[in-house]
């Protein structure tokens, strides 16, 4: 995928739109969506932003079916025949709250949206990868899709985040390119996955307390802003996002 700076001076936004639809056919592939389901979004030099259509498959939509909508979701150009994602609401509240993004990926990753539906929360100490990556991975309250319920139930998480699970629907990750964004989205589910199979094999233990204080500082030294979200098990976290961001709201 290229990044951002490639794509500036492009009338069409070619090289961007094919950042997209590389993410879009990697997303299929991966079955982290099926059918149409999903989208992904990116911010152009001027502020509106290209979106993947509406009823079209992931892993088959094409540069020209893009869409470009302004920040109010309405439609400037793209084919007729085709509207922007239902979801765009939730993408544009991304948007919104968080001016160092330029990417949104909104998938249905299915162990992700599983351990949602069973009431367990990945927003865990336990794989250090995630501590450093994300902070952790909080779970939004269950918003009914399409409607203005599903952004609202990220509007507390996504100032903090770049990964959120939807409960018993999907995902958001957001990112500085379209790569970044779609990279923290197979991370997500990888760690869903190993956490899974932690779980079936035996009880799963979080780090102590004194690594994870390590890994928050790693984070802090490597530039990565402080997460909020914590863990609503084992609470072994607390102490370090505090010492990050004192005055940051919490998921629990």
């Amino acid at each position: 995928m290229t990044t951002p700076s490639l794509r500036v001076g492009t009338e069409d936004h070619w090289e961007l739109r094919q950042d997209i639809i590389l993410a879009c056919r990697m997303m299929y592939q991966q079955k982290l969506v099926t059918a149409t389901d999903g989208n992904i979004s990116a911010r152009l030099p001027d502020g509106n932003l290209l979106i993947t259509p509406s009823g079209v498959s992931k892993g088959f939509v094409t540069e020209d079916q893009l869409i470009i909508i302004d920040r109010k979701g309405n439609k400037l150009a793209g084919a007729p025949n085709l509207r922007a994602s239902s979801e765009i609401q939730l993408h544009l509240v991304c948007y919104d709250l968080r001016d160092d993004i330029d990417a949104v990926v909104h998938a249905h990753p299915p162990t992700a949206v599983a351990f949602s539906i069973a009431g367990i929360s990945l927003a865990q100490c336990v794989l250090p990868e995630v501590i450093l990556t994300f902070g952790s991975i909080p779970t939004a309250h269950y918003g009914t899709p399409s409607t203005k319920e599903l952004p609202d139930s990220i509007v507390n998480t996504i100032v903090t985040n770049d990964a959120i699970i939807l409960e018993r629907h999907g995902s958001v990750t957001v990112g500085t390119n379209v790569q970044d964004a779609y990279f923290k989205l197979e991370k997500m589910e990888h760690a869903a996955e190993i956490t899974y199979r932690a779980r079936m094999l035996g009880r799963v233990t979080p780090l102590p307390k004194t690594e994870v204080d390590r890994l928050m500082q790693i984070r802090r030294d490597i530039g990565f802003k402080g997460r909020a979200a914590v863990c609503n098990e084992c609470g072994i976290c607390s102490d370090a996002v505090e010492a990050s961001e004192p005055n940051a709201p919490r998921e629990v």
